[in-house]
């Protein structure tokens, strides 16, 4: 492949640069995933919440007033963070903080979760300038449009000077050989 080809190709976009952060922007992640029971049981296990509101479809359908299992609250902010790292901290030096996390509704088995992301604010770093800070509200809803999942976060990103010294779109990618 010569080297006129190997230019021509596009990477893929994983994450922004500082710049390319708009107050008021907002980006829809996509595709939305369908939650199975399977995902939530699995997730408590692996988080050792053996709550049986989660866990006991016998129990959720006597004692409680949704009548069935809800999903652990916390699968569904990680699933939301999951969803937003291609357009928002892909390219993240450090997730800084959490600043709120509200679970607004429910939800169930079969529920299908999408996510958006909204821009705040954004603060150029003051102790080096090849960074800065992103300040930014994920909303997760459901199928519906009903609203599940709400929080804020501050993500420290690199500003494309910092990518272009360390690599580029793609750092450590190493190129096709022949051999």
């Amino acid at each position: 492949m010569t080297r006129n080809t190997s230019q021509r190709r596009r990477a893929v976009q994983f994450g922004r640069y500082y710049e390319e952060f708009e107050v008021g922007a907002v980006y829809k992640h996509w595709p939305g995933k369908t939650v199975t029971e399977y995902d939530d049981h699995l997730f408590c296990l692996l988080t050792m919440n053996h709550h049986p509101l989660h866990m006991d479809a016998h129990y959720a359908a006597e004692t409680t007033d949704f009548g069935k299992n809800v999903v652990v609250g916390n699968y569904i902010y990680s699933l939301l963070l999951g969803m937003s790292v291609p357009d928002v901290s892909g390219k993240a030096i450090a997730n800084l903080e959490v600043e709120s996390l509200k679970h607004i509704k429910p939800t169930f088995h079969g529920d299908t979760i999408y996510g958006e992301t909204e821009v705040l604010d954004k603060t150029p770093s003051k102790s080096k300038d090849d960074r800065g800070v992103v300040y930014v509200e994920t909303r997760g809803y459901k199928q519906d449009g009903t609203v599940v999942c709400v929080f804020r976060r501050k993500v420290m990103v690199p500003k494309r000077s910092y990518g272009e010294a360390r690599g580029g779109e793609q750092p450590g990618r190493p190129e096709p050989s022949a051999g």
